[in-house]
């Protein structure tokens, strides 16, 4: 028969082994830097909603003066869309 060795880490609980296992993660989180975002996210919700209204407006634009064969200013103005809508609104 062959002696068997048993090493001090295989005599441990599954318990013991979990509170070392445990008590390395602590340590080496407590080692880690603290992440600072660069942009913060309100920022980061604030420009995406910027950016949102650019591109709407550009759409819009674009779309006036290549579709819509208008000049690009008359698709910003209060009457264009005034009448936008009441042809949309027209009753039969």
């Amino acid at each position: 028969m062959s002696a068997k060795f048993i090493s001090k880490d295989q005599s441990k609980t599954h318990e013991q082994m979990d509170k070392k296992r445990n008590k390395e993660k602590n340590t080496e989180e407590s080692l880690k830097r603290i992440k600072v975002r660069l942009i913060p996210i309100w920022l980061r919700v604030l420009i995406v909603i910027f950016l949102t209204a650019v591109s709407l407006i550009a759409g819009v634009v674009t779309g006036y003066a290549v579709i819509g064969n208008g000049k690009p200013q008359d698709a910003l103005k209060k009457e264009t869309w005034t009448h936008i809508v009441d042809l949309v609104n027209k009753e039969k």
